[in-house]
């Protein structure tokens, strides 16, 4: 398996089961229906870790392209190859998308509200306020790529025993930051969905929130050049 397959198998099955988590708890007549926050946060997490587990040992598991900026910038990834990792991460976003409304298309169709199917493919603030909705994507992903770069071997990225602590950090801030902005922390996992949104004919769907999609695209970008920065320093003082 070659490292854009990979980049795109792992980020669809996080998508899988991020998505299809979000579609069991808020669509219709689904046997999840309403069972709450903490099962989306493990549903997401469980996500990453196959996800991790499965792109390891072909790709070092980016999965994100906030996290493959920050490889670049601290001298871990050859910036040569970030356009094929980023493509191959949206694309595999966009079909993880696909899975999951095709998996729970009679409840897309027994759900009459478009929010709530616009929540299965993308990111939306309780309280829209962009600046602090920026803030609240910053520091997420500053934590998230943090801890990938202490973890992260030269040249490539993580390995597959890294799996399960990438998974961790991803409930934990799930659980802790997730509130304000649903923590996209990752502008694949936000981008590829909501063109699925868009692309798909789902009935009674609403816009794909086009407004707001720039804050989980600059976000995660911001917070992981800033942990990269951070990296740097930290490496500097040893």
């Amino acid at each position: 398996m070659n490292a854009f397959f990979a980049e795109f198998i792992g980020t669809a099955i996080i998508l899988v089961f991020g998505g299809g988590v979000v579609a069991n708890v808020i669509l219709n007549k689904t046997k999840g229906n309403n069972s709450g926050w903490i099962v989306i946060t493990f549903g997401w997490a469980v996500g990453v870790f196959t996800g991790v587990f499965i792109a390891a040992p072909f790709s070092g598991a980016h999965l994100n392209p906030a996290i493959t900026l920050a490889l670049v910038i601290v001298h871990k990834f050859s910036p040569a190859l970030v356009l094929t990792y980023i493509t191959a991460q949206v694309l595999g976003a966009m079909f993880g998308a696909f899975l999951v409304w095709l998996a729970y298309k009679k409840h897309f169709d027994a759900t009459e509200d478009g929010d709530v199917k616009l929540a299965i493919f993308c990111t939306a603030p309780n309280i829209r306020h962009y600046g602090y909705n920026l803030i609240t994507e910053i520091i997420g992903t500053f934590v998230l790529t943090l801890a990938v770069l202490y973890m992260a071997a030269p040249g490539i990225g993580l390995g597959a025993l890294n799996a399960l602590p990438v998974a961790l950090v991803v409930l934990g801030l799930g659980l802790s930051l997730g509130g304000p902005t649903g923590y996209a922390i990752n502008p694949a996992r936000d981008l590829g969905p909501r063109i699925m949104h868009f692309l798909l004919p789902i009935p009674l769907k609403r816009n794909s929130d086009w407004s707001y999609a720039w804050v989980p695209i600059v976000g995660p970008f911001v917070g992981a050049a800033l942990a990269a920065g951070m990296f740097i320093f930290l490496e500097a003082l040893k």
